[in-house]
């Protein structure tokens, strides 16, 4: 597009933004300035009304192919050994087919194993004082004060609640770290209301008043850090199998021992790059599973953090296999669950709606168990590259 002296705002409607109408005007604009057809973009299946509150300026929608991987038999609290089919969005080809065959040789190890360790969200408010121990002194004040600042936090929602506040001095400045317990919502919203509500009570309640900031960069949102790998951000899950060496020598045509090998190369390498994750590819997984069911896509940049930990056992006839996700960050109520391609997809795996986050969270982290046993059978054998060429070149 050529510059333009004036500027040319999309085209907005005050009374209703969200129609066939006024998607179909923006759609005519861009076209008009950029030469290109939107003839895909345009052919959507449902009402735009239903997007109020997820979307801005809509113009369309993104369809991305959908493929089914499965059956994978969890053995989680809230999936108790049930057959699971994996809907997985994305245009990588190999993908699907790779972790169909993790599927298989978890479910015909017996089953994915799934624990919840625990779910928070955060916010993390800094305040700020003239001195270190002015900050100090405030830190002892919020624990004597703690009952009314929860009081002022969940009055903010009928779902939210505050579990505990972390606290960091730095100088000067007091971080605290709200984690809160935010039903079947991802809850950064939810959070950030009550942390606010929490911090003008602060304000209004501490002797001589108290300056902050509502975010001090360490509730992390939307970036990976360690202070998630260490306390959670979202669900700390973990996933775990037991695979015979059997089984994967006739599945992947490598034994429990090359794996084992393998691994210890691999978390040599995963230290020297300073990895957030010591596994294979956690955020393949996610990213697939996010954008098949409506979560916000960008959680996976601190989703796929995962510790792998593996053992041999029964003198090398099995092969232990864990994968932990500290901070998986997602939803079944809110958001883009709400949209009708993605709802449809949560009902594949049984979990849209309130009361099936749990289950939502033990199905990832199953889902991406079975894409590490998979790509590092694959890597190990000596055919991901070829298998890659075979199924994901798209000329």
């Amino acid at each position: 597009m050529k510059p333009n002296d004036q500027r040319a705002p999309v085209p907005r409607r005050k009374d209703d933004d969200h129609t066939r109408e006024a998607a179909a005007e923006r759609r005519e604009f861009i076209e008009a300035r950029s030469g290109a057809r939107l003839t895909h973009v345009g052919a959507y299946s449902f009402d735009p009304a239903v997007t109020r509150g997820n979307i801005e300026n809509f113009i369309g929608a993104a369809q991305v192919p959908i493929g089914l991987a499965g059956p994978l038999r969890i053995r989680g609290e809230h999936i108790r050994d049930e057959d699971v089919y994996v809907p997985l969005a994305t245009a990588e080809g190999t993908l699907i087919a790779s972790y169909n065959r993790g599927m298989r040789i978890l479910t015909e190890a017996g089953g994915v194993t799934t624990t919840i360790v625990e779910r928070y969200m955060q916010r993390a408010p800094v305040f700020h004082f003239d001195s270190a121990r002015g900050a100090r002194d405030f830190a002892r004040w919020v624990d004597a004060n703690l009952d009314p600042i929860r009081a002022a936090a969940e009055a903010t929602s009928s779902v939210a609640k505050l579990s505990h506040i972390e606290r960091y001095a730095v100088g000067p400045m007091l971080h605290l770290r709200f984690n809160f317990e935010t039903g079947d919502a991802a809850g950064q919203n939810m959070s950030g209301k009550a942390a606010d509500a929490a911090c003008r009570w602060i304000a209004d309640n501490h002797p001589g008043g108290a300056r902050y900031t509502l975010s001090g960069a360490m509730d992390t949102d939307k970036k990976h850090s360690q202070l998630n790998v260490l306390h959670s951000r979202g669900a700390r899950v973990v996933a775990e199998a037991r695979l015979p060496s059997e089984l994967l020598k006739a599945r992947v045509g490598v034994e429990a021992e090359a794996l084992f090998r393998a691994r210890l190369n691999s978390f040599a390498g995963s230290v020297m790059a300073g990895s957030a994750n010591n596994g294979m590819h956690a955020a393949n997984a996610l990213a697939a599973l996010f954008i098949a069911t409506g979560q916000d896509a960008a959680n996976v940049a601190e989703s796929h953090a995962a510790m792998t930990y593996v053992r041999l056992e029964e003198g090398g006839a099995a092969y232990y296999w864990s994968i932990t996700l500290p901070a998986l960050i997602v939803a079944t109520f809110g958001g883009g669950t709400g949209l009708p391609t993605q709802g449809e997809c949560l009902d594949i795996l049984g979990c849209r709606g309130k009361g099936k986050v749990g289950r939502f969270i033990e199905i990832c982290a199953a889902t991406v168990l079975a894409g590490e046993v998979s790509l590092a059978g694959a890597v190990v054998a000596g055919d991901w590259v070829d298998s890659h060429e075979r199924l994901g070149r798209n000329r």
